[in-house]
Protein backbone atom coordinates (compact mmCIF):
# COMPACT_ATOMS: atom_id res chain seq x y z
CA UNK A 1 0.00 0.00 0.00
CA UNK A 2 2.74 2.43 1.02
CA UNK A 3 6.45 1.99 1.37
CA UNK A 4 6.15 2.75 5.11
CA UNK A 5 2.70 4.23 5.42
CA UNK A 6 3.82 7.78 5.89
CA UNK A 7 5.93 7.74 9.00
CA UNK A 8 3.24 10.10 9.88
CA UNK A 9 1.92 11.51 6.62
CA UNK A 10 2.91 15.01 7.69
CA UNK A 11 6.57 14.10 7.29
CA UNK A 12 6.14 13.08 3.67
CA UNK A 13 4.16 16.23 3.10
CA UNK A 14 6.53 18.66 4.81
CA UNK A 15 9.63 17.05 3.31
CA UNK A 16 8.40 17.42 -0.23
CA UNK A 17 7.11 20.92 0.45
CA UNK A 18 10.56 21.95 1.63
CA UNK A 19 11.93 20.55 -1.60
CA UNK A 20 9.61 22.25 -4.05
CA UNK A 21 11.29 24.29 -6.81
CA UNK A 22 11.92 27.92 -6.00
CA UNK A 23 9.70 28.95 -8.89
CA UNK A 24 6.73 27.42 -7.13
CA UNK A 25 7.50 29.22 -3.88
CA UNK A 26 6.50 32.57 -5.35
CA UNK A 27 2.93 31.39 -5.62
CA UNK A 28 2.01 32.03 -1.99
CA UNK A 29 -1.67 32.94 -1.71
CA UNK A 30 -2.29 36.59 -2.47
CA UNK A 31 -5.90 36.58 -3.57
CA UNK A 32 -8.37 38.44 -1.38
CA UNK A 33 -10.47 35.33 -0.84
CA UNK A 34 -7.45 33.38 0.39
CA UNK A 35 -6.44 36.21 2.71
CA UNK A 36 -9.96 36.35 4.10
CA UNK A 37 -9.95 32.61 4.75
CA UNK A 38 -6.65 32.88 6.63
CA UNK A 39 -7.98 35.76 8.71
CA UNK A 40 -11.09 33.79 9.62
CA UNK A 41 -9.02 30.83 10.74
CA UNK A 42 -6.65 32.99 12.79
CA UNK A 43 -9.64 34.44 14.63
CA UNK A 44 -10.30 30.95 15.98
CA UNK A 45 -6.71 30.34 17.15
CA UNK A 46 -6.15 31.13 20.85
CA UNK A 47 -3.93 34.13 21.53
CA UNK A 48 -1.15 31.95 22.94
CA UNK A 49 -0.61 30.41 19.49
CA UNK A 50 -1.94 33.12 17.19
CA UNK A 51 1.32 34.98 16.46
CA UNK A 52 3.30 31.86 15.56
CA UNK A 53 0.48 30.43 13.46
CA UNK A 54 -0.10 33.79 11.77
CA UNK A 55 3.56 34.09 10.75
CA UNK A 56 3.40 30.77 8.92
CA UNK A 57 0.01 31.36 7.32
CA UNK A 58 0.53 34.97 6.23
CA UNK A 59 4.16 34.73 5.07
CA UNK A 60 4.62 31.12 4.00
CA UNK A 61 7.49 29.87 1.92
CA UNK A 62 4.80 28.05 -0.03
CA UNK A 63 1.31 26.65 0.26
CA UNK A 64 -0.48 23.63 -1.10
CA UNK A 65 -4.01 22.25 -1.11
CA UNK A 66 -5.42 18.83 -1.85
CA UNK A 67 -9.05 17.67 -1.91
CA UNK A 68 -9.80 14.00 -1.42
CA UNK A 69 -12.37 12.03 -3.37
CA UNK A 70 -15.69 11.74 -1.47
CA UNK A 71 -16.15 8.66 0.70
CA UNK A 72 -18.57 7.45 3.34
CA UNK A 73 -17.73 7.09 7.03
CA UNK A 74 -19.44 7.16 10.38
CA UNK A 75 -20.15 10.77 11.30
CA UNK A 76 -18.44 10.60 14.70
CA UNK A 77 -15.48 8.41 13.74
CA UNK A 78 -13.61 10.63 11.26
CA UNK A 79 -13.42 13.71 13.57
CA UNK A 80 -12.21 11.45 16.38
CA UNK A 81 -9.47 10.02 14.18
CA UNK A 82 -8.19 13.50 13.31
CA UNK A 83 -7.82 14.25 17.00
CA UNK A 84 -6.03 10.96 17.75
CA UNK A 85 -3.33 10.37 15.08
CA UNK A 86 -1.45 8.13 17.52
CA UNK A 87 -4.38 5.72 17.55
CA UNK A 88 -4.67 5.93 13.75
CA UNK A 89 -1.04 4.85 13.40
CA UNK A 90 -1.73 2.01 15.81
CA UNK A 91 -4.80 0.99 13.80
CA UNK A 92 -2.69 0.74 10.61
CA UNK A 93 -0.23 -1.52 12.45
CA UNK A 94 -3.11 -3.71 13.60
CA UNK A 95 -4.13 -3.96 9.95
CA UNK A 96 -0.57 -5.18 9.23
CA UNK A 97 0.38 -2.02 7.35
CA UNK A 98 3.85 -0.73 8.38
CA UNK A 99 3.63 2.61 10.15
CA UNK A 100 5.98 4.31 12.60
CA UNK A 101 4.79 4.97 16.11
CA UNK A 102 3.30 8.34 17.00
CA UNK A 103 3.68 9.34 20.64
CA UNK A 104 1.48 11.63 22.65
CA UNK A 105 3.39 14.63 24.00
CA UNK A 106 0.74 16.32 26.14
CA UNK A 107 -2.81 17.50 25.61
CA UNK A 108 -3.54 17.60 21.87
CA UNK A 109 0.21 17.24 21.18
CA UNK A 110 2.01 14.50 19.26
CA UNK A 111 5.58 13.67 18.29
CA UNK A 112 7.70 11.19 16.38
CA UNK A 113 11.18 10.66 15.01
CA UNK A 114 12.66 8.50 12.28
CA UNK A 115 15.94 6.75 11.54
CA UNK A 116 17.23 9.73 9.53
CA UNK A 117 17.06 12.01 12.56
CA UNK A 118 13.84 13.76 11.58
CA UNK A 119 11.89 15.09 14.53
CA UNK A 120 8.43 16.57 14.34
CA UNK A 121 6.00 17.73 17.01
CA UNK A 122 2.54 19.06 16.29
CA UNK A 123 -0.56 20.05 18.14
CA UNK A 124 -4.13 21.02 17.50
CA UNK A 125 -4.40 24.77 17.96
CA UNK A 126 -8.00 25.37 16.83
CA UNK A 127 -11.18 23.48 16.05
CA UNK A 128 -13.41 24.45 13.16
CA UNK A 129 -17.05 23.58 12.67
CA UNK A 130 -15.96 20.80 10.33
CA UNK A 131 -12.23 20.54 10.80
CA UNK A 132 -9.18 21.46 12.82
CA UNK A 133 -5.90 23.37 12.61
CA UNK A 134 -2.51 21.85 13.39
CA UNK A 135 0.71 23.71 14.08
CA UNK A 136 3.91 21.72 13.56
CA UNK A 137 7.56 22.42 14.12
CA UNK A 138 10.71 20.37 13.82
CA UNK A 139 13.41 19.25 11.43
CA UNK A 140 13.10 16.90 8.50
CA UNK A 141 15.69 14.76 6.70
CA UNK A 142 14.16 13.02 3.70
CA UNK A 143 17.10 10.69 3.08
CA UNK A 144 20.59 9.93 4.34
CA UNK A 145 22.35 12.06 1.72
CA UNK A 146 20.01 15.05 2.04
CA UNK A 147 20.54 17.83 4.60
CA UNK A 148 18.35 18.37 7.63
CA UNK A 149 15.68 21.01 6.99
CA UNK A 150 14.03 22.95 9.85
CA UNK A 151 10.34 23.54 9.23
CA UNK A 152 7.33 25.25 10.72
CA UNK A 153 3.96 24.44 9.25
CA UNK A 154 0.24 24.89 9.65
CA UNK A 155 -2.18 22.30 8.31
CA UNK A 156 -5.87 23.11 8.05
CA UNK A 157 -7.94 19.97 7.54
CA UNK A 158 -11.62 20.40 6.75
CA UNK A 159 -14.15 17.65 6.19
CA UNK A 160 -17.42 19.02 4.80
CA UNK A 161 -20.08 16.34 4.89
CA UNK A 162 -23.46 15.41 3.49
CA UNK A 163 -25.99 12.99 5.02
CA UNK A 164 -26.58 9.61 3.42
CA UNK A 165 -29.52 7.24 3.51
CA UNK A 166 -27.77 5.25 6.25
CA UNK A 167 -28.29 6.59 9.74
CA UNK A 168 -25.08 7.81 11.34
CA UNK A 169 -23.13 7.64 8.06
CA UNK A 170 -22.10 10.74 6.08
CA UNK A 171 -20.33 11.40 2.81
CA UNK A 172 -17.12 13.31 3.48
CA UNK A 173 -14.91 15.32 1.12
CA UNK A 174 -11.83 16.19 3.21
CA UNK A 175 -9.38 18.83 2.09
CA UNK A 176 -5.97 19.78 3.46
CA UNK A 177 -4.49 23.26 3.13
CA UNK A 178 -0.87 23.41 4.25
CA UNK A 179 1.29 26.47 4.84
CA UNK A 180 5.00 25.89 5.27
CA UNK A 181 7.78 28.18 6.40
CA UNK A 182 11.44 27.19 6.07
CA UNK A 183 14.11 29.85 6.19
CA UNK A 184 17.27 27.74 6.19
CA UNK A 185 20.00 27.37 3.60
CA UNK A 186 19.51 23.62 3.85
CA UNK A 187 16.07 24.01 2.28
CA UNK A 188 17.67 25.68 -0.76
CA UNK A 189 20.08 22.76 -1.08
CA UNK A 190 17.19 20.31 -1.11
CA UNK A 191 15.46 22.43 -3.74
CA UNK A 192 18.37 21.98 -6.11
CA UNK A 193 18.61 18.24 -5.46
CA UNK A 194 14.96 17.38 -6.02
CA UNK A 195 14.32 19.67 -8.96
CA UNK A 196 11.20 19.41 -11.18
CA UNK A 197 9.96 16.16 -9.60
CA UNK A 198 9.09 17.93 -6.35
CA UNK A 199 5.58 19.28 -7.21
CA UNK A 200 4.28 15.75 -7.87
CA UNK A 201 5.96 14.57 -4.67
CA UNK A 202 4.23 17.33 -2.73
CA UNK A 203 0.87 16.40 -4.22
CA UNK A 204 1.45 12.77 -3.29
CA UNK A 205 2.36 13.81 0.24
CA UNK A 206 -0.87 15.77 0.63
CA UNK A 207 -2.86 12.83 -0.66
CA UNK A 208 -1.15 10.50 1.82
CA UNK A 209 -1.83 12.90 4.68
CA UNK A 210 -5.57 12.63 4.08
CA UNK A 211 -5.53 8.91 3.31
CA UNK A 212 -3.77 8.28 6.63
CA UNK A 213 -7.14 9.07 8.23
CA UNK A 214 -9.68 8.20 5.52
CA UNK A 215 -8.24 4.72 4.96
CA UNK A 216 -8.97 3.76 8.55
CA UNK A 217 -12.32 5.58 8.53
CA UNK A 218 -13.60 3.71 5.48
CA UNK A 219 -12.35 0.39 6.83
CA UNK A 220 -14.25 0.96 10.08
CA UNK A 221 -17.38 1.97 8.18
CA UNK A 222 -17.29 -1.34 6.31
CA UNK A 223 -16.29 -3.28 9.43
CA UNK A 224 -18.00 -1.56 12.39
CA UNK A 225 -17.42 -4.58 14.62
CA UNK A 226 -13.68 -3.86 14.49
CA UNK A 227 -13.93 -0.36 15.99
CA UNK A 228 -13.17 -1.46 19.59
CA UNK A 229 -10.21 -3.59 18.51
CA UNK A 230 -8.56 -1.22 16.03
CA UNK A 231 -9.00 1.97 18.07
CA UNK A 232 -8.20 0.56 21.50
CA UNK A 233 -5.27 2.22 23.28
CA UNK A 234 -1.90 0.53 23.26
CA UNK A 235 -1.46 -1.89 26.14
Amino acid sequence: MFRRLLGFALLALFTTFAARPAAAQSRAPAAKSAATAVSQILDLVPSVHRDTVAKVMTKPTLTAKYTEEPFEAHARVYPWLLEHPDRVALAWKRLNVPCVEIATAGKDQFAWTDENGSQLTWQSVAKLTDGLVWYATGKVKAATLLPMVPVKAVAVVKYPSQPTKTEGVVKLTPEASVYLLSESRAANAVLRMVGPAAPKMAEDGAEQLLFFFSGVATHLKDNPDKVPTLLAPKK
